[in-house]
């Protein structure tokens, strides 16, 4: 669809309103991103609504002050407008989606006469089922309940999470309306093992049968899905809606312009998303209570009915279960190399290539036959259960007994399912035809490797071995290693658009990196927004003399005496560290000597941390922020908050990590260099995103200190300079 001149005029007539409403001047690089996301969409051709042009990505890097946001939706709106089609806006945060819905959205309707619609689409486990909360309040005024079997599974044993008051504050806030259900509405934090008691699945819900359906939180909050014109959702709820088919939570992505904000995550929410793990001991203990909740379950279904046989079938299932997992554990106990130290009560091992060995690949085959068997007999029960709510048709179960263990069949179900899913990763072979686990998307994801030659890595496959003072347990994982095909065949071969966008795309002044990881299609066309910040004017990049590397044994005593001067004067500092031991051994040396001045992020909440800081700053107190790998991306502190930014070593990726191994391994076997390939590529990032916390208008000023001298010292350390912003250099030789 070419763009036409009437919405190259709502574009431009969109920006000239809002740049007048809100007050500010045009931004260089954001009118640049406008134009390009508006040409590639118009460029896209289709027939009947569907795209005919090769699938494509626009992929734009834009730094911090382009105004991104207001960027593509400016752009997006008119043209998904014009073209039917749902624009669907993914965050890898809960902040930036609430922050678009709440405030960004909001902004662009009331200053321009672009007419359009919302709506904010989370997942399931975000809102409060009230089926549950009632059960819940339920359970504990009874001290025992038919259902009680589904609480087993919530929390430490022997440890009751949360209050009955609480539980009741809840009902009531959500019965007057004064809280919506959403778990992030929530004035306080919401602990997990609480939060898990009063939320549900696609296995536990009933859907419409559910007594609580016409007032549930969560189908509120989808009503306007599907007449929407912008769904504002995350990368885990696309993820899992692709994993489901597409088209299932979200719109069908044939009839979806996709826009990924902070899209450098969505890689490694792929790898997330399609990992699998199975700990034996404590599935072992999961059958258990499966067990008991069949027990408690029997009493509820008449002898001879089709639910007591699938219930005899699912206590067949599960002792098999039980059975081979005995023998797997046995086998990984004895029979791996594990290494533990007197530190580290945890060892890991993985299997080089992703090649299991003789007696464990057979095991595995076992335990994959067996727990498909017991998840297809859990399946038949929850069938049955659910089958007893329709109305129109007699049934062996009655209504009450539905309702009561269909949640808990389903939740058993789920969990079984995520077990299958290891077994089935752990039985796959490099070359296998596709099994009836597999969806048409892996099937053509397989067809797309053929045709093309292309041979991806092994999955990565690994176990660990966990001590505790009285128990003991060996968790399996599998996982993809690249998320190139995963996403190429369930997405972008898929999507109507797609752009994805961020302020760091790059690695080392390139897309390559990305281009690999995300499995961008070759038609795809990247742009790099220049940035209005003057950086050799704002902020300077220093490299001060040292005579210690970060890999001597002193250097953290050369942390511990060099700090105080680099922060002396200053208000504001942030102290950037890549081991989080290292960092607590700096600020116990150092805090006795400089009280109420050091914070580290581990002394509270996030957010309660920066208060703080901030705070102190308001005052006229200096601050010094101590800070890991999350302060090194998702902080904001403008002006006068963070004047200092001083990282104490090169951000290189934990050497352990199994899935950086595998990659590194199958680099290797291709002739390729891992340290350049990868591990440059991946500090690049992550140093450019810590340096990123220093400017954050284009009125901040500071400077940047870094004292690895690697950056200088070594061949690689040029590149990762020459990929920072062009910052002023002071280097001391």
């Amino acid at each position: 669809m070419a763009l036409t001149d009437e919405i190259k005029q709502q574009i431009q007539q969109g920006y000239r309103d809002v740049l007048a409403g809100k007050d500010v001047r045009a931004r260089y690089g954001q009118r640049l991103m406008i134009a390009e996301i508006a040409r590639y969409m118009g460029d896209i051709t289709e027939n009947d609504g569907q795209r005919t042009s090769p699938a494509s990505a626009c992929v734009v890097e834009a730094g911090t002050g382009t105004g991104k946001t207001l960027a593509y939706l400016i752009a997006a709106i008119p043209v998904a407008k014009a073209l039917g089609k749902t624009l669907v806006i993914s965050t890898a945060t809960v902040a930036l989606q609430d922050q678009i819905v709440l405030k960004d959205l909001p902004d662009l309707r009331k200053h321009s006469n672009m007419n359009f619609s919302w709506t904010l689409a989370k997942g399931r486990g975000r809102y409060l089922c009230m089926s549950r909360l009632e059960a819940r309040l339920h359970d504990e005024g009874n001290g025992d309940s038919d259902t009680m079997p589904l609480f087993l599974l919530d929390g430490p044993k022997g440890e009751e999470p949360g209050t009955r008051a609480f539980f009741e504050e809840m009902l009531a806030s959500y019965g007057s309306r004064k809280w919506d259900g959403d778990r992030d509405h929530w004035p306080e934090q919401i602990p997990d093992d609480v939060w898990r008691q009063v939320t549900t699945d696609h296995r536990q819900c009933t859907n419409r049968h559910c007594s609580y359906f016409d007032s549930c939180a969560f189908f509120d909050a989808r009503k306007d899905l599907d007449d929407a014109d912008i769904v504002v959702a995350n990368h885990d709820l696309v993820l899992a809606d692709l994993a489901l088919g597409g088209g299932a939570i979200l719109p069908e992505p044939e009839n979806a312009l996709f826009i990924f904000d902070e899209a450098h995550h969505l890689p490694d929410k792929a790898l997330n998303h399609f990992a699998a793990s199975v700990p034996l001991n404590s599935t072992r203990q999961w059958l258990k209570q499966l067990s008991q909740a069949l027990t408690k379950m029997q009493p509820f279904l008449a002898p001879g009915t089709q639910g007591t046989k699938t219930l005899d079938r699912i206590s067949g299932a599960s002792r098999e279960v039980d059975q081979v997992l005995t023998r797997v554990y046995d086998e990984a106990e004895q029979n791996t190399g594990w290494e533990f130290n007197e530190e580290r009560r945890t060892a890991q091992w993985r299997y080089p290539e992703g090649a299991l060995p003789e007696a464990l690949a057979q095991l595995s085959a076992e335990a994959r036959i067996a727990t498909a068997n017991l998840v297809r007999h859990l399946g038949a029960l929850a069938d049955e259960l659910q089958g007893a709510f329709d109305e129109r048709k007699d049934h062996e179960i009655d209504r009450d007994t539905a309702e009561a263990w269909y949640p808990v069949i389903g939740s058993f179900h789920s969990r079984a399912e995520d077990q299958l899913r290891l077994w089935v990763a752990w039985c796959e072979q490099g070359d296998a035809k596709p099994t009836e686990n597999e969806t048409e998307s892996d099937e053509a994801e397989g067809a797309a490797k053929k045709r093309t030659g292309y041979k991806s890595p092994a999955p990565a496959r690994w176990a660990v071995r966990q001590r505790w003072d009285h128990a003991e347990d060996i968790t399996l994982y599998s996982s993809p290693v690249l998320a190139d095909s995963l996403l190429y065949s369930r997405l972008w071969s898929r999507a109507y658009g797609s752009v994805l966008t961020s302020a760091t795309l790059t690695a080392l002044g390139r897309f390559d990196r990305l281009r690999a990881r995300a499995g961008l299609p070759e038609s795809s066309r990247y742009l790099v927004v220049p940035s209005s910040f003057r950086y050799g004017e704002m902020a300077t990049v220093e490299v001060p003399a040292m005579s210690i590397m970060p890999t001597d044994d002193t250097f953290t005593d050369a942390l511990v005496e060099r700090l105080p001067n680099l922060w002396a004067g200053e208000k504001a500092t942030l102290v950037l560290f890549t081991s989080r031991r290292q960092m607590q051994q700096v600020r116990d040396a150092l805090a006795p000597e400089y009280p109420d001045l050091i914070i580290t992020q581990d002394d509270m909440a996030k957010g309660e941390v920066l208060r703080q800081h901030c705070s102190r700053v308001d005052e006229g107190r200096p601050s010094v922020l101590f800070g890991v790998a999350s302060f090194a991306e998702g902080i904001d502190l403008p002006g006068k908050y963070l004047h200092h930014v001083v990282i104490t070593r090169l951000p290189f990726s934990v050497p352990d990590d199994p899935i950086e191994a595998s990659l590194a391994e199958w680099v290797t076997q291709r002739g390729g260099n891992p340290f350049m390939e990868i591990t440059v590529p991946d500090a690049s990032i992550k140093l450019v995103q810590a340096v990123g916390r220093l400017l954050r208008t284009e009125q901040d000023t500071g400077r940047v200190t870094i004292l690895d001298r690697r950056i200088i010292a070594r061949r690689y350390g040029q590149l990762l300079l020459d990929a920072l912003p062009p910052f002023r250099r002071v280097i001391e030789y």
